[in-house]
């Protein structure tokens, strides 16, 4: 018995050497000369030139209005015939202002607009003088303020809650020298209601939804740096 295991013992010792001979043959063995492990990153990063690594994925921002050439008109209508139906009035308005800022698009604008408007409702009753400042222009900043101050003598307090903004469209644009207008109709529901001092409902009803629609003009000069837009006019219809 013993000598069946000693065979099977001498067995497994030989293919155990023969193995490790093998990996050592073709793994090699350590020195102390070895170069770092291969970083794929690091690799890229030395490989790829300077000026040409990472082509492929950097998102080019918009130039300044006046640098470099200008789009052309399949690049113009590409944005604008989204929004406005090519030959009406309001593409011709809104292609001059994407002729002259390259960085302008109708969808992102109503986005922005979007975000405007619900911020300056929410500051407007709530007062926030603040917040209004960088949202409006110096006319519409002092007529808001103006009607703050009024509601505050008054010792009238403003609750409103957006629901949401069921649509927002442009509705006008134009380009006055170097100034780009575009108007947008807002229609949302809103629940709002103002107090007196002692609580009583003066306007408004804090228990019912109405339908809101705001006409907003905003603008921006296209030579300036800041990208930000302003509201410059509001009608309410």
């Amino acid at each position: 018995m013993s000598e069946f295991f000693d065979i099977y013992n001498v067995i497994f010792l030989a293919l155990a050497v023969a193995i490790f001979l093998r990996l050592r043959s073709v793994l090699g063995r350590r020195t102390g000369n070895e170069g770092r492990p291969f970083d794929p990153y690091s690799a890229r990063e030395r490989s790829e030139p300077a000026s040409e690594a990472g082509t492929d994925n950097v998102v080019t921002l918009p130039r300044p209005s006046g640098e470099g050439a200008a789009p052309s008109p399949a690049t113009v209508d590409e944005r604008i015939s989204k929004t406005a139906a090519p030959g009406t009035p309001l593409y011709d308005k809104l292609s001059a202002i994407a002729e002259a800022d390259p960085s302008f698009e109708p969808k992102s604008f109503l986005q922005g607009a979007r975000t405007a408007y619900e911020m300056i409702v929410t500051a407007f009753a709530e007062g926030d003088r603040q917040a209004l400042g960088p949202l409006l222009s110096r006319d519409v900043l002092d007529g808001f303020v103006g009607a703050i101050d009024e509601r505050e003598q008054r010792q009238e307090t403003v609750t409103s809650t957006l629901i949401g903004i069921e649509k927002a469209d442009i509705v006008d644009a134009a380009l006055k020298d170097t100034i780009e207008q575009v108007t947008v109709r807002f229609q949302s529901q809103m629940i709002s209601a103002t107090t007196d001092a002692s609580g009583a409902v003066v306007d408004g009803d804090p228990n019912k939804v109405v339908e809101v629609t705001d006409i907003w003009t905003f603008a921006r000069d296209v030579t300036d740096a800041d990208p930000n837009w302003k509201l410059v006019a509001t009608e309410s219809a």
